[in-house]
């Protein structure tokens, strides 16, 4: 792996199944041990319910990292912490014991068979939204602008801090 300048990307997390919270916990203290990588930040843990989905209502978060890993090796660094949560994929919007999404990856934006970064829904959720401007609240999504012009669209969502 070539060396890169640390960027600044940021993780969506969430679980609705087994201990969820402890999960997402987890998970945090998981992407403060990968190689290249440091923790920064982690926004407080959210309520939401299921959208497009069943099963109990999700707990969810955003943290802030900063890592020299390039972007596609970071994705297949969150599947492998999903996978030691057991997360198993049997249909579109399962319910899951963990899930990893990135975000953001700095001001990159990837379009390749693999990742979309930003995130192709970054903008239309509000579990992603309030715990991402609660890191950042003048973070711009590269490509769409800043994030808080979004917040309007997805006010309908319920979504509570634990």
């Amino acid at each position: 792996m070539d060396a890169l300048a640390p960027v600044t990307a940021y993780i969506g997390i969430g679980a609705n199944l087994g201990e969820a919270q402890a999960n997402v916990q987890d998970a945090i203290a998981r992407l403060a041990r990968l190689p290249g990588t440091s923790l920064l930040d982690a926004s407080a843990s959210y309520r939401t319910a299921p959208i497009a989905s069943s099963g109990d209502d999700y707990i969810n978060a955003v943290a802030r990292i900063s890592t020299t890993v390039p972007a596609e090796e970071l994705l297949l660094a969150l599947h492998a912490i999903e996978a030691a949560h057991g997360r198993e994929r049997p249909y579109r919007n399962a319910p899951r014991t963990l899930d990893l999404d990135l975000l953001l990856y700095g001001d990159a934006q990837i379009a390749s068979a693999t990742l979309t970064v930003p995130h192709p829904r970054i903008t239309e959720r509000a579990f992603v939204l309030v715990p991402l401007l609660a890191l950042a609240p003048a973070i711009v999504v590269p490509g769409l602008g800043p994030a808080r012009d979004y917040l309007a669209s997805v006010a309908e969502q319920a979504i509570s801090q634990l």
